[in-house]
């Protein structure tokens, strides 16, 4: 089996990323991080765009070890001596130099022809090879680039002492058979191809970095250069994690696999996201919040039963501790049952159909569904009392110019009666009228609200204490809307009197 060798270039061409600019304490820290999981390869900035680029390579090269530390040069003489003073003192160093081959480039950017381009890239290549036996070629824009061309100029620079050759999509444009092609026409048709490392950087503006990555490495590629979360110029480059995942994944496919410690993975996406301040997308693969989540109530039967049925890794082989059922108004009655055990409750089948019933209706209403609604609509159930009264409608009217008027329907027995109240509030106006249907005297001592979980769209818990004759009950309600949860509360606190009424008597 191969190993791929990563090359990550979070800290160069991810950095370029619009806002994810680092500085050389944040790049340090995410260096760290890159040699835990093992990386090949830290590309660790462009020394000669800025002092800060600078510096970072600098301190990186001295505070990392056991990985190789990069630095980016164009193929001019300055940019090569800027990087390898910036490597002076890395215990593994290469220097990548690049220059354009396409004659878009050429023609337009550069303004060289292609006599001029090969004699550039041979002389960086030698010039570099005077700092580091380490040096890595980049044609960029190799893929809109004439192949034989391509050819001609990997061979020189390979002779000139290039011991990796990289093959750019720059502009993401290549599809995956195309490129694959392209790498099997370069490796059988360089002569000296077998004295160098085939590496490839591809960017996402199709969405196929990943896929043409690993297409390369089907075709023969030994190196894949990647960021964490993809982040990049435009688009993006390819993930490393998906790469690294794919490779993993299905190693008899690829016949390949790399030294990343991935157990890593997720922690190291989640400080990138961190420092960058790019928010990872729920739905992104591998390191997504949604990636080891299901919510349909099929899948989670089936994950259930067998995790394999809905996984194709564990996620802990990610650093995720755990999948996730997503508990909402797909989920089904199997994945509820496993996470009110979960909770410590088990319940009898009528209760458990009469609190799923209940938690397929809040689903309706909110989007996420957290363990303290569903323990709220548990212990609605357990506790549950008769039902000497029952809410059947509520309407309120409330406003700065409208008088709070609230219309209740009560079940009582089996009569419904309606009454209209106004109040100071839309709450003592439903507590007027629900005391006008039951007719009953009781105070009320205690009134408490509570948000059971976060967001505008929380399950509010209200809490009342009544006292009448001497008795004092208390009742809870939930729900979305507080001033249901409000009158559910006072009714709850009224069926207990009703019990008690009846037990005394």
């Amino acid at each position: 089996m191969r190993i791929i060798k990563i090359f990550d270039t979070t800290l160069r061409d991810g950095e370029q990323s619009p806002g994810a600019s680092m500085n050389v304490e944040e790049k340090l820290q995410v260096a760290k991080q890159l040699a835990r999981l093992k990386v090949d390869i830290i590309e660790a900035g462009f020394p000669i765009a800025s002092q800060g680029d600078f510096e970072a390579v600098k301190r990186i090269s001295t505070e990392i070890k056991d990985v190789t530390i990069a630095a980016l040069a164009r193929a001019r003489d300055e940019d090569i001596d800027r990087a390898a003073e910036a490597l002076r003192l890395a215990e593994h160093k290469r220097i990548h130099t690049f220059i354009a081959t396409s004659d878009i480039h050429l023609n337009f950017k550069l303004r060289m022809d292609r006599e001029e381009v090969l004699d550039a890239a041979v002389r960086a290549v030698k010039r570099a090879c005077q700092y580091t036996d380490d040096v890595e070629f980049s044609a960029e824009d190799a893929t809109r680039s004439d192949w034989d061309y391509l050819c001609k100029i990997i061979e020189e620079v390979i002779k000139a002492g290039a011991g990796t050759v990289n093959i750019p999509d720059t502009v993401g444009y290549t599809i995956p058979q195309e490129f694959g092609e392209l790498i099997e026409y370069l490796i059988g048709k360089v002569p000296n191809i077998d004295k160098a490392v085939v590496s490839v950087h591809c960017h996402d503006d199709l969405g196929l970095a990943v896929a043409n990555s690993l297409t390369a490495v089907l075709r023969g590629a030994g190196q894949v250069e990647c960021t964490i979360n993809g982040i990049g110029e435009r688009a993006g480059n390819a993930s490393l994690e998906e790469v690294v995942m794919a490779l993993k994944t299905r190693p008899k496919f690829f016949n390949a696999d790399t030294r990343i410690v991935t157990e890593e993975i997720y922690k190291t996406s989640r400080l990138v996201s961190k420092i960058t301040g790019m928010v990872v997308q729920p739905n992104k693969a591998v390191v997504g919040a949604n990636a080891f989540a299901h919510e349909a109530g099929i899948h989670q039967d089936g994950f259930l039963k067998e995790r394999s049925t809905y996984e194709v890794m564990r996620p802990e082989a990610v650093g995720i501790p755990q999948s996730k059922l997503v508990l909402g108004k797909h989920s089904g009655r199997h994945a509820f049952k496993a996470r009110l055990k979960e909770l410590g409750y088990e319940l009898s089948e009528e209760d458990l159909n009469i609190v799923f019933e209940k938690f397929k209706r809040l689903a309706d209403q909110k989007k996420h569904i957290f363990d303290e609604d569903i323990e709220t609509l548990v212990s609605e159930e357990v506790s549950k009392i008769p039902e000497t009264y029952s809410l059947v409608d509520l309407v309120v009217l409330s406003g700065l110019n409208q008088k709070p008027t609230a219309t209740v329907t009560l079940k009582v027995g089996e009569k419904l009666i309606k009454k209209v109240e106004h109040g100071d509030g839309p709450v003592d106006a439903t507590y007027r009228a629900i005391a006008s249907i039951t007719d009953t005297k009781s105070n009320l001592l205690k009134f408490e609200v509570k948000s059971i979980t976060g967001g505008t769209d929380a399950l509010g818990e209200v809490m009342v204490s009544l006292e009448e004759g001497g008795r004092t009950v208390r009742g809870y309600g939930a729900d979305t809307d507080i001033i249901v949860a409000s009158a559910k509360a006072y009714i709850n606190a009224l069926n207990k009197l009703a019990t008690r009424r009846r037990v005394s008597l």
